[in-house]
């Protein structure tokens, strides 16, 4: 289960891309996580994703 604070949240997505998952693809299936909603509540503070770096920046 992911954080629902946004900030948390980041920090949560970031590491578990850098350590676990190669995309942000992987990431959603495996957590059961709809894309376009962590995409959303990540861009509500200015962060996108970054598939060259597989990171939120």
């Amino acid at each position: 289960m992911l954080p629902n604070d946004p900030i948390l949240l980041l920090s949560v997505v970031n590491t578990k891309l850098r350590d676990e998952y190669e995309s942000l693809e992987e990431l959603c299936a495996a957590l059961d996580v709809e894309e376009s909603t962590l995409r959303s509540k990540l861009a509500a503070l200015d962060y996108f994703y970054d598939p060259m770096h597989n990171q939120f920046k």
